[in-house]
């Protein structure tokens, strides 16, 4: 590994196994009879994190790879199946960690957020649709800023405009994303509570009386483009170049993270594929703003 990498996964590491000392409700449930694991729940949320980052796309490679070439930080590595089984169960420690890491940046107290959804494909060919074990929640969708149908998932983002992600969420692909958004707000109070006024940055699919009134319920200004037929919205000159901010961050996801190449074929893998990437980037950003680096959300430095 880099220098910087291995940084990264040293201090990633530690925050995890003290949120786990501190709260060991944390903890992945386990028997309390029994051999207790040789690679602890901090390290195996660690790989997953350094999966995510150096492309990795399959279990068993990466495990090879992690076998050859870290084996001095990771002396003890399962299996696949036993890794995966692990992972899988560590969803509810990961979201605490993106959470914990997010708020511990001085992007957290961004005063703009900006929304938008992104595709993520589960599948291409119609047997996969009919057998997958993702039918029902993946469906058909159509993703207008690449033009394009395709079978799986939305990520729905709500995230600061230096990217830090804030809420996130995984939907079906027709899901509605105003729905969506009004979900991730009501599931976390708190982020509200904490952030007073907060304005949020959207496109015209976000839209309707109701839904506006939802957010000004809870004390948040949207701003996004006028709809066909409606007079131009207050701020449209001001937030439109920071428009761009969100499909920056998403094309950080499908490009240096690889997104839609998660490799999940079932629910619960699929979620944390996802969750660990989120976490990738959270890390990073928290990472780079603890050392004080300009861009926060390059990962230039971790992807090799």
């Amino acid at each position: 590994m880099t220098n910087e990498l291995d940084t990264l996964a040293t201090a990633l590491y530690v925050r995890i196994d003290d949120a786990l000392k501190a709260q060991p409700h944390l903890a992945p449930w386990r028997p309390k009879v029994g051999l207790a694991p040789t690679l602890s729940d901090a390290e195996l949320v660690t790989l997953a994190v350094l999966s995510a980052l150096l492309g990795f796309t399959s279990e068993r490679r990466w495990l090879r790879h992690a076998r050859t070439e870290l084996a001095g930080m990771f002396p003890y590595l399962p299996g696949q199946s036993g890794y995966n089984r692990r992972l899988r169960n560590a969803c509810d420690l990961v979201v605490h960690m993106i959470r914990m890491l997010a708020a511990d940046t001085s992007l957290w107290s961004d005063d703009v957020w900006v929304a938008d959804s992104t595709p993520v494909e589960c599948g291409r060919s119609r047997d996969t649709a009919r057998r997958s074990d993702l039918a029902g929640w993946a469906q058909y969708g159509y993703c207008a800023s690449h033009s394009r149908y395709f079978w799986g998932l939305r990520l729905h983002l709500l995230c600061t405009l230096g990217g830090l992600p804030v809420l996130f969420a995984l939907s079906g692909a027709k899901a509605d994303e105003r729905e969506v958004l009004v979900g991730m707000l009501q599931a976390a109070p708190d982020v509200l509570a904490a952030h007073p006024q907060q304005t949020i940055i959207a496109d015209r699919h976000y839209y309707g009386r109701a839904f506006e009134h939802e957010l000004t319920e809870r004390h948040v200004r949207l701003l996004r483009p006028a709809r066909r037929g409606e007079p131009e919205r207050a701020g449209a000159r001001v937030f439109k170049p920071l428009r761009q901010t969100i499909e920056s961050i998403n094309q950080t996801f499908k490009s240096q993270l690889d997104l839609e190449r998660h490799g999940g074929r079932t629910r619960a893998g699929v979620i944390i594929r996802v969750l660990a990437r989120v976490l990738a980037l959270t890390t990073v950003i928290w990472l780079n703003d603890k050392t004080g680096q300009p861009i926060k959300r390059s990962l230039i430095a971790f992807d090799h």
